[in-house]
């Protein structure tokens, strides 16, 4: 295509100058250089490229390149929707593509979350042009939408342009009088389809500004169209990583060693050779893989193995998990986030404090971490479902050997993930498979490799103190949070030697505390003098993202604690709330409108109701539980969500993902948890977590309510508020304050 404006030529390629930013010195001087990124769409039979986003077949099918994981979450609709509702084409004619490996779609909203404390002393220029020039893909902090919004609409505004400006030039006509519906071009009664379109508008060119229609213009933005990803779930014709199959393909499973300093010493080989089926034993310094031409023979033999692993340092467990936070949390910490001035306002007043502890979390997807390797004349295919593509192209390379543009990730869609599959672990262990077997070869994880070897949410604690004025309101408030350094371990992990998150760190200030570690903490309400404290814990376990990070239980805290003031000040939990939220109109309505849909009685004695809040990505939600003691076992009856998450693209979807985070908050409040002995976790199976099962499964009542702000995340927002409202229910219902997750723990009153 030709482009009107030679500067800015075609949606073919976006020439992307990479900029440097103040105090970065010399070392970023690589990434002062000018860098062309070129689409690398491939166009099959009959189809023509439009740029880095969409195809047309010359049967009209109209394909849209996703550049997120399909974890679940609808991206493969949603994100179309965007495209399509801008080009004005028939919903029924959109295929979906994963998007190639491309600078053009890298994330850097996403990176900044993920790597918050890496990032933070950069411009937001550098750190987004640094993404580019790294092709950093990620599927995270629910930023699908709100990263790529703009992108689609504008590339499918540039196609209905193109088409029209076709269409136009057949009929001898401005193509400024066309538009486009249901996959045709029209001009009063003329119409055409982009089928009969594609070959010709590829060829025009487009004009130096291209107008939007508003979000929503021709019906499909904003609507709850059936999702493109349900169907071949629903008959099985999906493919999952699990799913591959490849000529001469072995089957692996691996056993690793304990947490900690572990290293392999010893394997009865012999015993599993005598397994029918098995072909090779591979080993590692820290692993060992049992190699088969099935599966279940592979994960026999790693018993009959009998592998010995050695473990210097410190024995870790329960007890010392628990030791770690409570000395880190009385020992220094670093001030991530204040205002005001807490001293005169502690000083010689009443104070009311109180502790709280979260346990390690499990992300405890459906799919077990799983990819299929094949390394032939000297290049690298993963097949893989991965959040970090280009993450995990590079340790793949790394260990295989090779050059990273020797290896070929196939992304493929997830059985769930919450921030698990953005590891790539996994992935340099099957690289190293193939490498040693000569052949392809799928690993897949057993579950309780899986749950023994997770990245863990952090054990986090927490020690809260406020001063409450004569009239009731929080006149200061001191949150002091112990928690693994998650931010700097996620960043040293993921990130390796990335150079700018290398020099950001050992800038002067940078690696001290970890913002990523206590985020959500910041008090969204109307505090005068407040301050936030990280202390950081060395647990001596792996710990990674997880569905809303830190919120998961800086929200637990906070909305515990504030519940706590409530009753100190003899005033209703919602009203306290309420009064404090003057400057965050969204956050009061969504607080108003779940107490009037769910029936709020002011969280009496005897009740069962709690109620709590939470805003983040873009979103804000309250929720309002009903929770009871039967029989010593925790019962959720009913949870009431009020969600202002903007404008919504698929309502549905929207809907989907709300009821989901509640359900996730719910069995992260009730358990999905281990405990860890001599340096590997407990729990080994579903059934040791303490999932909620259909029958446990409450009443569930969602309002989205109507905005015209801009999409906000909805992936997470949901998870956060839902164990400070059973713990408030729980208070309601027994008398008793629960203030450690699980709530069902045994440490809890």
């Amino acid at each position: 295509m030709a482009q009107d404006d030679d500067r800015t030529r075609g949606i073919t390629r976006r020439r992307l100058l990479i900029g440097g930013g103040a105090g970065v010195g010399l070392v970023l001087a690589y990434a002062l250089w000018p860098r062309d990124y070129v689409s690398n769409l491939t166009a099959g039979p009959g189809e023509q490229i439009f740029g880095a986003w969409i195809k047309i077949a010359r049967d009209g099918e109209v394909t849209i390149a996703v550049p997120q994981a399909e974890l679940g979450q609808g991206v493969y609709t949603a994100l179309p929707q965007i495209a399509a509702d801008e080009m004005g084409a028939d919903w029924r004619t959109v295929a979906v593509q994963p998007a190639p490996l491309n600078a053009l779609y890298a994330n850097p909203m996403a990176a900044r979350i993920l790597f918050r404390d890496a990032f933070a002393r950069l411009p937001d220029n550098l750190v987004e042009r640094h993404a580019q020039r790294s092709a950093l893909m990620l599927t995270a902090g629910s930023t699908s939408v709100r990263a790529f919004e703009g992108d689609l609409r504008k590339a499918g505004a540039g196609v209905r342009i193109l088409l029209c400006k076709a269409a136009a030039r057949r009929w001898g006509v401005d193509w400024r009088s066309c538009d486009t519906a249901e996959g045709f071009v029209v001009h009063g009664k003329d119409r055409l389809r982009f089928a009969e379109l594609a070959e010709a508008a590829a060829d025009e060119s487009l004009p130096r500004e291209i107008p939007l229609r508003n979000p929503g213009g021709t019906g499909l933005s904003g609507s709850s169209v059936p999702r493109s990803d349900v169907p071949a779930k629903v008959d099985g014709s999906a493919n999952f990583a699990g799913d591959i199959r490849l000529p001469g393909m072995m089957f692996a499973a691996i056993r690793q060693g304990p947490v900690g300093d572990t290293r392999l010493i010893d394997v009865d080989r012999e015993a599993a050779d005598a397994i029918a089926g098995v072909r090779q034993v591979v080993t590692n310094p820290r692993w060992v893989a049992a190699v088969a031409n099935n599966w279940w023979a592979a994960n026999r033999a790693l018993d009959a193995l009998a592998p010995r692993f050695e473990t210097r340092g410190a024995i870790v467990d329960s007890d010392s998990i628990d030791a770690a936070l409570g000395t880190a949390l009385d020992g220094e910490g670093q001030r991530i986030a204040k205002a005001g001035d807490l001293s005169p306002v502690f000083s010689g007043a009443d104070i009311v404090a109180a502790e709280y502890q979260v346990g390690l979390a499990l992300h405890a997807a459906i799919e077990p971490m799983t990819a299929t390797a094949y390394l032939a004349n000297g290049h690298l295919s993963i097949w893989m479902p991965t959040q970090a593509p280009g993450l995990a192209r590079s340790a793949a390379a790394r260990v295989a050997g090779i050059s990273e543009n020797s290896v070929t990730i196939h992304p493929m869609m997830a059985g769930g993930s919450f921030g698990a599959k953005l590891e790539s672990l996994v992935a340099q262990q099957a690289a190293l498979l193939t490498k040693e077997v000569g052949k392809p070869v799928q690993l897949t994880w057993s579950r309780a490799e899986d749950f023994l070897h997770d990245r863990y949410r952090p054990a986090a604690r927490a020690r809260l103190s406020a001063r409450l004025s004569p009239n009731g309101a929080v006149a200061g408030w001191l949150a002091k949070i112990a928690a693994p350094s998650v931010g700097h371990e996620l960043t040293g992990r993921l990130l390796g030697g990335d150079l700018a998150a290398s020099l950001s760190l050992s800038l002067p200030g940078g690696g001290v505390g970890d913002a990523s570690a206590v985020e959500g903490a910041e008090p969204i309400y109307a505090i005068p003098n407040y301050a936030v404290d990280h202390h950081p814990a060395e647990i001596g376990v792996p710990v990674g993202e997880w569905r809303s990070g830190a919120h998961s239980y800086s929200c637990f805290f906070t909305e515990s604690f504030i519940d706590e003031l409530a009753h100190v000040a003899g005033i209703e939990a919602h009203s306290f709330r309420i009064s404090m939220l003057g400057g965050e109109p969204r956050l009061a309505r969504c607080l108003s409108t779940v107490a009037s849909l769910g029936g709020w009685q002011g969280g009496v004695p005897g009740s069962g109701q709690g109620i709590a809040c939470h805003a983040f990505r873009g979103s804000y939600i309250a929720v309002l539980a009903e929770a009871t003691m039967e029989s010593g076992e925790i019962k959720v009856a009913r949870l009431v969500a009020a969600v202002d998450c903007g404008r919504q693209i698929n309502p549905d979807i929207a809907r989907q993902q709300i009821e989901g985070g509640l359900v996730f908050g719910m069995a992260a409040a009730l358990g999905c948890s281990t405990g860890f002995t001599e340096n590997l976790a407990d729990a080994r199976r579903f059934s040791d977590i303490g999932l909620p099962r259909l029958a446990d499964m409450p009443e569930i009542t969602i309002e989205l309510i109507a905005s015209d702000a801009d999409p906000g995340g909805v992936g997470e927002i949901a998870v956060p508020p839902v164990a400070p409202a059973i713990a408030n229910a729980l208070q309601a219902a027994t008398g008793i304050r629960f203030r450690r997750l699980p709530l069902m723990a045994e440490e809890n009153p």
